[in-house]
Parts: C-alpha cells; sequence; structure tokens
C-alpha cells in the first residue's frame, strides 16, 4: 500500500510537471509563431468534424466521435510539435554555437564533438561520429569556413581513414538550413560497422580538440564573448 500511494503521488507531482512544460513551450513558440493557437484548433475541429460527419452517414456517430476525437488530438499535437520546432530553430538560427545544440539531438549512435575548431571571428566547426563516418558541421562564414574544414580534414586523416562529409550551416547555395541538418546527418550511407565507429572516436579523442584545452558554454555561445589573440584556434 506505501509503495501504490508513492507511485500514486509521484504520478500526481509528474503530470503538474508535464503541463507546465506544455504551457511553457506553448507561450514560446506563440511570441515567434502568433498563429500556432488558431492553426492547432483548427486542425482540431476539422479532424474531428469530418470523422462525425463520416459517422452520421455511416449510422456510427458515437464510435466515429470517439475515433475523431482520438485523431483530432493526435493530429493537434503533431502540428502543434512541427510548429515548435520550427519556432525553436527560428530563434537559434544565426546565433553562434546553434548547430551544436541541434546535434546534441541528432539520435542514438552518434558522438557529437562541438567546437573542435574556430577562429577569432567566431566562426566553428562541430565533429559528429557515427556509422556514416565523421560529420564536420560549421557554422559562420562560409568562406573563412572552408579554410577551418580543410584544416581540420587534414588533422583528423593523420590518426583515421573513414569517410569524412562536412555541412555548412545556412541559407545560401550548397548550405544545409540548421532544421535540416538532423535530417541530412540521418540520410548519409552507413558504412562503418560498431567497432569502427568506436575506433574513430578512441583515435579522435586521443588527438584532442579546442573543448578539451578552453571550456565552453553547451548551446549557443554568447554573442559578446571574445577570442584570445592569434588566429585559428584548433
Amino acid at each position: 500500500m506505501a509503495r501504490k500511494a508513492k507511485s500514486d503521488s509521484g504520478d500526481a507531482a509528474a503530470n503538474p510537471g508535464r503541463l507546465k512544460q506544455i504551457a511553457l513551450t506553448y507561450k514560446m513558440t506563440r511570441k515567434a509563431d502568433p498563429k500556432v493557437g488558431l492553426v492547432v484548433a483548427g486542425v482540431g475541429i476539422v479532424v474531428f468534424g469530418v470523422l462525425l460527419a463520416i459517422g452520421f452517414l455511416i449510422g456510427h456517430p458515437v464510435y466515429l466521435g470517439i475515433l475523431g476525437f482520438l485523431l483530432a488530438f493526435l493530429a493537434m499535437a503533431i502540428v502543434f510539435g512541427r510548429r515548435a520546432e520550427r519556432a525553436a530553430f527560428g530563434q537559434m538560427e544565426g546565433q553562434p554555437g546553434a548547430a551544436a545544440a541541434v546535434l546534441q539531438n541528432v539520435g542514438r549512435g552518434w558522438t557529437t564533438t562541438p567546437a573542435v575548431a574556430m577562429n577569432r571571428h567566431q566562426d566553428v566547426v562541430h565533429r559528429a561520429v557515427g556509422k556514416a563516418g565523421i560529420v564536420l558541421v560549421a557554422e559562420g562564414n562560409p568562406n573563412r569556413l572552408r579554410t577551418l574544414l580543410a584544416a581540420e580534414k587534414k588533422r583528423m586523416a593523420r590518426v583515421v581513414d573513414v569517410p569524412v562529409h562536412d555541412i555548412i550551416v545556412g541559407k545560401g547555395e550548397g548550405q544545409v538550413p540548421l532544421n535540416k541538418v538532423r535530417t541530412t546527418m540521418l540520410k548519409l550511407p552507413r558504412v562503418l560497422t560498431g567497432p569502427q565507429v568506436t575506433q574513430a572516436n578512441d583515435r579522435l579523442r586521443a588527438m584532442g580538440d579546442l573543448m578539451s584545452n578552453m571550456p565552453l558554454p553547451k548551446g549557443p555561445m554568447p554573442k559578446g564573448m571574445r577570442m584570445p589573440r592569434g588566429g585559428k584556434m584548433r
């Protein structure tokens, strides 16, 4: 009985936390997307209305009404999730370190290391290692980033021999928008086995990186942050 009481109290405490999180997400999304409430509500009404109308036509309004309610709730959740994600990417886009935050949520099977190369202009290269090989994700000025990417590839080639892909975040030609970085990475062909990925990670870790020499905050870096003089850091 004591365990059941603790479980019930834990569930009761968790539910307000989830509701509070949803409410906070909605408020943040509404700032960037003022129509999110109307759109989500409209989707729910349309889905429920269509299923209910079909129910009346076939003579089962109660069954189709219940199904319509469930599907409407699901559709609303999907639409809200997508618009919330789009709003979050919109707020992060253009901020130094935004790509690092995206890489942290790529999914299982990827080992990410933020800021493996950086220069005084805050152009940054992040690294992710998975079964597709190594993916270097760069954000900043495209012209300066090419130099950073070339230097990082040359440095890695000394210790690993695996496929290397590079992504420059942006909306220009040949660049990948921030909200499509994860999708682009997941579409890459898997050419390495698990042990090969582990070996590559171990060798890259032994090589060291910028983060092991200079602590940086996780997520987007402050725009006012100044880099030490002396040019590129690797």
